[in-house]
């Protein structure tokens, strides 16, 4: 019997692409609804979104707000929050800082659990 779908949205979308990273989070609401698994994991250039958008004022801060209850988002990757200065943002947001794999998320042990990686 093979296993049901299951999706990590990996987020390297850099500061200037906010229509990739805004789609991580409506792609992983979407498949949620449908009862599809999924989660976000903000990585590289990534990571600045967890700040953009925990900005009360960001356009789309009721929607990573709502994205955040559902339990969509994963992780962050720790050595690019600091590669990018936005450590003290994603703590402040309650998204687990993670560097399992030559300090990055590690994308092998998604894979071997299951999970299909999208990269946006």
């Amino acid at each position: 019997m093979s296993q049901s779908p299951r999706y990590v949205l990996l987020v390297h979308a850099g500061p200037g692409e906010l229509a990739r990273a805004l789609h991580a989070l409506l792609y992983a609401r979407e498949l949620q609804r449908a009862g599809i698994p999924a989660k976000i994991v903000f990585d590289g250039a990534g990571t600045v979104w967890l700040q953009q958008f925990s900005d009360p004022q960001h356009k789309y801060h009721a929607l990573f707000q709502e994205v955040l209850r559902a339990g969509l988002v994963e992780a962050a990757c720790a050595y690019c929050a600091q590669a990018f200065n936005v450590v003290e943002a994603v703590q402040a947001t309650g998204v687990p800082l993670v560097d399992a794999a030559e300090g990055h998320p590690s994308l092998a042990s998604y894979v071997q659990q299951g999970w299909t990686p999208l990269a946006l």
